[in-house]
């Protein structure tokens, strides 16, 4: 199960990391640095407006950990979208860090024999199945169109094309459903995830905007298609809507 923990998975490197980053080589920012991470925590740090750039372009440092870029750039792609939740944040980064590894994305925990690679199957299962593999699959609905919808949009479309699959409005709402399932289960209740999973639910399509930015600008940054900036422009009106 995906737990809202990226940033727990930080070390004192890491934290070390961006204080270089962040300073370079001016000592006095160094020590500014410091004083506000005894006083203020992490959180502000990670929460500079200049982090994610100079992570991205820290060649001359060497290179961040897995889990403080993608914490970072999670961070600051959902403070764009307009979305202020340390918490949920840490979900999104933790998914993608999960979802990154293998086959991780298919199956609802990792090492789950079963392998889901369409939306609908999961949903079939859903109704087939009772107590925590249910909950699981809910959870895991919510998660894996996340993960396609938020990191793969243009494969999405391309297949909407060639083959007639569904849009990017199914898998906000098949998404949207998985996390709300998710959210009203007794074992949500009692793992203390029920919070995060309604949040989600709730801003499951902004969500989607956000990770579509972050794969548009670092995954897919030299694909243009025509499709992609209609998804792009069509976004940007929800947001300013």
């Amino acid at each position: 199960m995906i737990l809202a923990n990226l940033q727990e998975r930080l070390t004192p490197k890491d934290v070390e990391f961006v204080v270089q980053v962040l300073a370079r080589d001016d000592e006095r920012r160094r020590m500014e640095l410091e004083q506000l991470l005894m006083e203020q925590g992490v959180d502000a740090l990670l929460d500079r407006p200049e982090l994610f750039e100079s992570l991205r372009d820290s060649t001359d440092l060497g290179s961040p950990s897995p889990e403080l870029f993608i914490c970072v750039a999670v961070r600051e792609t959902m403070r764009w979208v307009g979305i202020a939740d340390a918490q949920l944040s840490n979900y999104v980064g933790a998914l993608l860090y999960e979802f990154g590894f293998r086959d991780r994305a298919y199956r609802i925990s990792p090492h789950d024999d079963q392998v889901y690679r369409y939306v609908a199957d999961i949903v079939a299962d859903i109704d087939q199945e009772s107590g925590r593999r249910r909950f699981l699959l809910q959870a895991h609905l919510g998660n894996f169109t996340l993960w396609l919808a938020g990191v793969f949009p243009d494969r999405i479309s391309a297949r909407k094309q060639l083959k007639g699959g569904p849009g990017l409005e199914y898998y906000e709402a098949m998404g949207t459903q998985g996390f709300r399932q998710a959210a009203n289960s007794r074992m949500a209740q009692s793992l203390h995830v029920a919070d995060v999973y309604s949040r989600a639910a709730d801003a499951f399509a902004t969500l989607r905007i956000a990770l579509n930015r972050l794969s548009d600008s670092l995954l897919f940054a030299n694909f243009s298609s025509a499709d992609k900036l209609m998804r792009q422009v069509g976004d940007q009106f929800r947001l300013d809507s």
